[in-house]
């Protein structure tokens, strides 16, 4: 009897499983959706609740004993997590932060207000009070060929919409706005169209806006770029962030890398070789890049500024000396060389010489990193904002790898072309090696411009100009005789003896710029303040910048905040080329101007760059007369005086 029961059984089994499932789908579902009256088809997220969709699939696959290895699927409040901002009075800014293997449909979003004041909330066709709510601004997607839906265009990990508003009602109000969306699981469960209310306080206006009139904000280049690493894929991502690098490999923060890399190869002598000079080349560009990687995964983990810390005057004077120390060795007065113990060591390790020489250039690449080139510009910011903002480390870092890889190319093909051009013996090697060790000067004496006066950096490239012309002959007879080479190293010397006595002289009559060094013997201090620009106004840490706030806001003003530091290579690069624009200073005129001075980085500077959510100078943030940021218009980097002036003019406007 048990044998004909038990086949019976699984038969039993086999046929009544699935239909008891779907019985229990359809009333577990009807049960979920019963208080959804007014949309039976939409999920209303509210709070966190220990039972819904999720927990009806898990519970129901316990109950029958099946589904033990199956997808479990998160809650939607946890999967889309929803926020908002108010911009200013006239813009909000909706971002999803959606959790790995979901997405959300771009086609899906719906905007509406809720009536909130003094009456039972309800839709009113969008319109609460002489207020509305414009076309929302989406950014691209990705497409995606759905099974439910097809060709679709999706958003992973982060999506924020730009909703303009249409404002009659210019007083200050509270508004309840309702987002409507849907999304899936990369695992193939959807979930049902969902909606979110979301209550918010919208300043007053100062001016009606419509539709018709309202256009378009612009997002910064570092939100743009921090949009393209969480939208884009990993391929593009990287190709982009390597093309970005490649054009700052331009710019005066990586300059002073290209001496350094070049005396390290000349400093070979007539040894070196074209694979010598590549292997040399790219172990300082890789170990430049790693630091940068490593410093900028930091930077977005924890909002603190690696390459900050190394801008101490001690550091900063400590290099700056090893520069002059290698420059003198450059000129042959003497021979670097390492303690017989240690190179015995690196001998026993390596059985090459040349082991200690890979090491020391990797040391060189890994300083040049972090003392060197401290810049910030808007595509770093970009992948720190992503890494801040998603805690990617793993992609966010990858991106500035390529970023510093791109920024290293360049590097890299000097350095290796170097080594096939560079003499191989004879009086020659001696002239470009002191080629070089003037450069190695330079560069110290472009470093010590962040911790010393003006007026002490101008005499010193004075005194260097000088000096390389009295070694370029020109102060000696030239013979009648002599080659058209001699000739010209005369001129040059003529050319730098006489600038360099010009800085001099500009040091003793109180000039400060290397380009204007006669600028303190026009004895007019009008035409000097208008060369040298704006004039800001100091405050330091949050407290500071506060009271400062309070009286602008009190005078009707807007506020234009500059965070500057003597380290930072591109706020003297807006000093003197931006600041100093007439159109610029014209725009400005009626603006406070507030200047933040982080050079020291302490616990004050620190806790104003971490109130903004800012990884370091420059940095340029646009205040309104009511005391709030213009977000949208928040500068990263270096811009020039015309596309400045510009954004500037919008601002304020």
């Amino acid at each position: 009897m048990y044998r004909v029961m038990i086949p019976a059984m699984k038969f039993c089994s086999r046929l009544f499983t699935p239909v008891i499932l779907a019985i229990s789908l359809i009333g577990g579902a009807t049960l979920s959706l019963q208080a959804q009256a007014e949309d039976p088809t939409t999920l209303t997220i509210s709070k966190p609740a220990n039972s819904g969709i999720t927990n009806l699939f898990s519970s129901l696959g316990q109950r029958l004993g099946i589904g033990g290895n199956q997808e479990q699927f998160l809650p939607p409040e946890q999967v889309f997590i929803l926020s908002a901002e108010v911009v200013n009075a006239h813009q909000l800014a909706i971002t999803w932060n959606i959790a790995d293997g979901y997405y959300l449909y771009r086609d899906k979003f719906k905007f509406t207000l809720n009536e909130v004041t003094g009456i039972t909330s309800g839709i009113t066709s969008g319109i609460t009070s002489g207020i509305s709510v414009g076309e929302a601004r989406l950014p691209k997607g990705k497409e995606k060929h759905d099974e439910s839906f097809g060709l679709m265009e999706v958003y992973y990990h982060e999506v924020t919409v730009l909703l303009p508003l249409n404002r009659e009602n210019m007083a200050a109000t509270d508004i309840t706005l309702t987002a409507h969306y849907q999304g899936c699981a990369e695992a193939g469960f959807c979930y049902p169209p969902m909606k979110q209310e979301l209550l918010l306080n919208l300043p007053e206006a100062t001016t009606v806006s419509s539709a018709a009139t309202t256009t378009a904000t612009p997002f910064t280049d570092q939100d743009r770029y921090a949009r393209g690493l969480a939208e884009n894929s990993l391929l593009l991502s990287m190709l982009s962030f390597f093309g970005l690098g490649l054009l700052l490999s331009f710019t005066p923060c990586v300059f002073p890398m290209i001496p350094i890399l070049s005396s390290i190869i000349a400093g070979q002598g007539s040894t070196i070789t074209t694979r010598r000079a590549f292997w040399l080349s790219l172990t300082y560009v890789l170990a430049m890049a790693a630091t940068y990687t490593g410093a900028g995964v930091l930077a977005g983990l924890f909002g603190s500024n690696l390459q900050a810390l190394f801008q101490n005057p001690w550091i900063l004077g400590s290099f700056s000396v090893l520069f002059v120390l290698l420059a003198f060795s450059m000129f042959g007065f003497y021979q670097l060389q390492m303690p017989q113990a240690i190179q015995s060591r690196l001998n026993q390790m390596s059985n090459k010489q040349q082991g200690g020489t890979f090491i020391g250039v990797a040391i060189m690449g890994l300083l040049s990193a972090l003392i060197v080139g401290p810049c910030m510009a808007a595509p770093l910011a970009g992948a720190l904002i992503y890494i801040g903002q998603s805690g990617d480390a793993l992609l966010g870092g990858a991106a500035l790898f390529a970023l510093s890889i791109g920024m290293g190319l360049p590097l890299l093909i000097i350095g290796t072309s170097a080594g096939k051009f560079l003499p191989r013996a004879g009086s020659w090697m001696n002239n470009v090696k002191a080629i070089f060790g003037v450069l190695l000067l330079a560069v110290a004496i472009w470093m010590l411009e962040r911790i010393i006066p003006a007026a002490l950096t101008l005499a010193l490239w004075g005194v260097l100009l000088v000096v390389c012309a009295i070694y370029l002959g020109a102060l000696e007879h030239l013979q009648p005789e002599a080659g058209g080479w001699h000739k010209l190293w005369k001129g040059l010397g003529i050319v730098m003896l006489v600038y360099g006595s010009m800085l001099l002289i500009g040091t003793l009559s109180g000039g400060s710029d290397p380009l204007r060094p006669l600028d303190g013997l026009r004895g007019s201090n009008t035409a000097a303040a208008q060369q040298h620009g704006v004039t800001f106004h100091q405050i330091k840490g949050v407290d500071g910048l506060q009271q400062a706030m309070t009286l602008a806001n009190s005078q009707g003003k807007s506020v234009m905040l500059d965070f500057y530091a003597d380290w930072c290579i591109s706020c003297k690069e807006m000093e003197k080329r931006t600041f100093s624009n007439p159109a610029v200073q014209n725009t400005l005129r009626d603006v406070v101007l507030l200047q933040a001075d982080v050079t020291a980085n302490d616990a004050q500077d620190q806790a104003l760059l971490k109130k903004f959510g800012i990884f370091g100078p420059p940095s340029i943030l646009f205040f309104n007369p009511a005391g709030e940021e213009l977000s949208q218009y928040r500068l990263v980097g270096f811009l020039e005086p015309e596309r400045f002036n510009t954004l500037a003019a919008t601002a304020l406007n």
